[in-house]
Parts: structure tokens; sequence; C-alpha cells
């Protein structure tokens, strides 16, 4: 059968983006469709506008005047947010950066959902267009939980919080993750009072508890509320107000109400039953090489629930197509440890086995820990809270690491590296670091584990012996 395209591609996201431009330079007739902007949740409602605006709000948290946007300090209820200029940034990415990737791809951009008619045809708007091979790549939905009261009432999410046309004197947020707490204190150092309520024992859940308490510590000082491990039975709107009522007797009044409570699919509209793609409330059924219950359908990024981050997702679209392209290797994504981070301040960054799931698989391991407080650098600029956490074996086999601090972002990729290559940390101890960087802390963790090792005994005397006959 003779298909109108070589690949067809629901959804411009990460992943959506990475199987199109690829697959366009691969020599593959393309052909991508996305209902709404190119860039998906990440690009326009997500990951860049928030980074945006929390660097807006730490300048003026450092007492530094943005007087191009008029921000003065005291109180910015009233004052018009500077989500205009964040948008400029946004269509200059857009439309300037982002659309030459897509040279050589046929788009399909605004002209509706696209939906199967089997498992070779998707319709979009008038169309109907065939493809030997289909690649799902619709992304996931703000979670809305079940609380009474909720759907009858404005709330944001943050695919609508970017639409602010002033800051509100107050704002509630449902949900302790990393949209909750970003949010929170990017709206809190421009002037609104926030409040994070959660069903969570502590702030970033997927994380670790040590670093919850540590953020939230910050957060107070701040004069952020958290109300941890509270089930809110009721959201209310009186007298203009949001009212917010927890099992415990808590209340919370509030201008606004944002629900960041996690994701959630809808897939309603692509009708994978036509196809016969399987999928359920977890997302859409994937095998290794990231196939359908139909072999020549993909789904990448979000909507296979797998590991819902934008550069995830990015990585699956890439491994999905080469999986698609190359049979005679298999690109398995769980082999591959995915770095993440939480881009409030201090940062906080993840990667690899924390310390529980260590525990629950029986694996012995030790902690080596560097305090940013006992490294000069960091005191001297003033950033001396955080650490960097390694997991290690005696042998310097690297199981995780934890990065709480100015810069962890970028450190937390070496650390990537070093378990993706299974690098030791003796390695580490004898790869030069430049100084003074954040960075330099990496090869202080190294330096601490070769330290603890030189308290045996037997070390040092093999250490004498190899002295002495010099």
């Amino acid at each position: 059968m003779k298909y109108d395209f070589d690949l067809i591609c629901i959804g411009l996201g990460p992943a959506g983006m990475a199987v199109s431009a690829m697959g366009a330079e691969m020599g593959l007739k393309v052909c991508s469709i996305e209902k709404n902007k190119v860039g998906g949740e990440c690009m326009n409602v997500g990951c860049i506008p928030s980074k945006s605006l929390l660097r807006i709000a730490k300048y003026r948290h450092s007492f530094i005047k943005l007087q191009e946007m008029g921000l003065e300090e005291g109180s910015m209820a009233g004052v018009k947010p500077p989500f205009e200029k964040i948008n400029k940034y946004l269509d200059y990415i857009g439309e300037e950066k982002n659309m030459k990737m897509f040279d050589k791809v046929t788009l399909i951009l605004g002209e509706g959902k696209a939906s199967f008619v089997d498992s070779h045809t998707v319709r979009v708007g008038n169309r109907t267009i065939t493809g030997q091979r289909i690649f799902i790549a619709v992304g996931s939905l703000p979670m809305i939980p079940p609380i009474k009261g909720l759907a009858d009432i404005e709330f944001m999410t943050n695919q609508n919080i970017f639409n602010l046309s002033e800051f509100p004197e107050s704002m509630t947020i449902i949900g302790g993750g990393a949209i909750g707490c970003e949010m929170a204190q990017a709206f809190s150092r421009l002037g609104t009072r926030c409040t994070i309520v959660q069903m969570d024992d502590f702030l970033i859940p997927n994380g670790e508890k040590t670093t919850g308490k540590l953020l939230e510590e910050e957060f107070k000082k701040e004069g952020i509320e958290v109300y941890n491990s509270r089930k809110i039975t009721e959201v209310k709107k009186e007298d203009g107000k949001v009212i917010l009522l927890t099992e415990d007797g808590i209340t919370v009044t509030s201008e606004k109400l944002l629900v960041a409570a996690g994701k959630r699919f809808d897939f309603g509209p692509l009708k994978l039953e036509n196809a016969e793609v399987k999928y359920d409330k977890g997302g859409i059924k994937v095998d290794d090489k990231y196939r359908t219950t139909m072999k020549h359908i993909y789904a990448v990024g979000d909507c296979n629930g797998q590991i819902l981050l934008t550069h995830a997702a990015m990585h699956q679209g890439m491994f999905a197509l080469m999986n698609a392209v190359s049979p005679w290797r298999v690109f398995r994504y769980r082999k591959y440890v995915i770095p993440w981070t939480v881009f409030t301040e201090p940062m906080i960054s993840f990667v690899g086995m924390q310390e529980d799931e260590l525990k629950e698989k029986g694996i012995k391991y030790h902690v080596i820990t560097a305090k940013y407080e006992n490294y000069g650098a960091a005191i001297a600029e003033n950033v001396s809270i955080g650490y960097v956490k390694v997991f290690a074996s005696s042998w310097g086999k690297v199981f995780g690491a934890i990065i709480v601090g100015d810069g962890s972002g970028e450190m937390i990729n070496e650390w990537a590296l070093i378990i993706q290559k299974k690098i030791r940390l003796h390695s580490i101890l004898f790869l030069a670091h430049s100084f003074p960087t954040m960075g330099f802390l990496t090869k202080r963790v190294a330096e601490q584990w070769m330290m603890a090792k030189m308290k045996s005994n037997f070390l040092k005397n093999i250490m004498r012996f190899s002295y002495r006959k010099l």
C-alpha cells in the first residue's frame, strides 16, 4: 500500500518535535499535526515561561529593580505582571528559532484535534491522511482532584496562570510538587502571599524528605505557608474570596487558587479504539521500543505515562525513531538515567536511585555529602545553603545523587554521566574541576570518599611501607 507520508506525528511538544525534525533530516516524508502551538506545554505554559518568571522574581528578591517593567519594592498587588514580555520571548523562540527545524516537514497547525480513522489513517479538520508509521506525542493535561466545590469555581492551572492581568494579593496552591513550589516562590517574591496545601508529607514528594523539609524551611523564611499531610474536604467562594477547608479544621482564604496536583490524560479525541491502540488511566501502553499494541504506532513523551518530564520526552522521541529506522538495535529507554531539577531557590536536582529505593532493594551503600557551607566560594557568593549528597558502593560505584543549592541543575548532568557510564569515584577524584565553581563540590565528594578509605589501618600500613621504600 502507498501512503501519503512515511511518518505522521500527532503533537508537536518536545517528543513530537524530536521525532519530526529528526525524521525529516533522515530523509523521511513527515507530516506533523499540532492543535495549539508548537512546543507543547513546556514551551508555552510550563518550563520556559515559569523559568522566565522565576528569574524576574529572583531579581526583585535580590533588590534589583527592573525599571523597564516598572517593578518597585513593596506590594505588587494591582501591578501588571510581566507576562506580556515573557510571551514576546516565547513568540521569538517559537517563530524565529523552533520553526526553522521544520523546513522539511509538512505542518498542519491549528486545524483541530487529530483522530484515528484506522491504524494507518488520521483525520484532522477536513483532511484525511495516511502514514506508514504514526507517532503519538499528545502530552498530558493538569489533573483536577475530585474536591467538593472545585468544579463550581474559577481556578488556575499552569495552562492559564500566565494569562493573569495583575498580581493577586494572595494565592492558595493545591500541590507541593515542582509546579506548585516554583509558582509559590515566584509569586511570593513578586508580592503575592502564597500558601501551599497538599496531602503529601513533604514538598517535592517524588524526591526525599530531607530535601523537602529544607525547602520548606526556606519557604517559611520568605513568608510562604506550607500545610503538609492535609486532606482537602471542600473549596468554595465567598465574597469574592476562595476558601479552602481541610479535614483537620484548617481554613485558608485567598484571592486566587492554583491547582498543581499532577497530570492526567484525555485520549478521547484521538479515537484510539479505531486504531486498536490500548490505553488506561496510566497512559498509552507501549513496549521497550515505544510501540503500542499496533507495532507501527508509537507513543512517546508524557502520553505513555512513564516519565513525565520534558527532557525525558525528547529522549523518548529520539529513541523511538531510532528503533523505527534501525531494527537491528533496540534503544531501551529504561537503560538510561534521567536527571531532573526543581528550579526553586535553593535549586534541587536528582539523578539515579535514592536512599529509600536502595534500602528497598537491599543494596549496600555509603552516603558521601559535601556541604555548600563548608566551601569558600559558596560562602563568598552568599549561596551557602545546600549540599551534594551521593550514594555509592565501597568501591566507588555511584547509585544516585542529590544536589541542593546554587547551580545544581547544571551540576547534576555530570552525575548522570557518571552513573550512565559507570564511572567510579576515583576517576572523578583524578579529574580536575574548574575552581572556584560550585561544580568543584563534585570533586569534593570524591575526595571525601577517598579520605574515608584512608581511615583503614591496612591501607595506612601499605602507604607507610611504600613511602619508606622509595
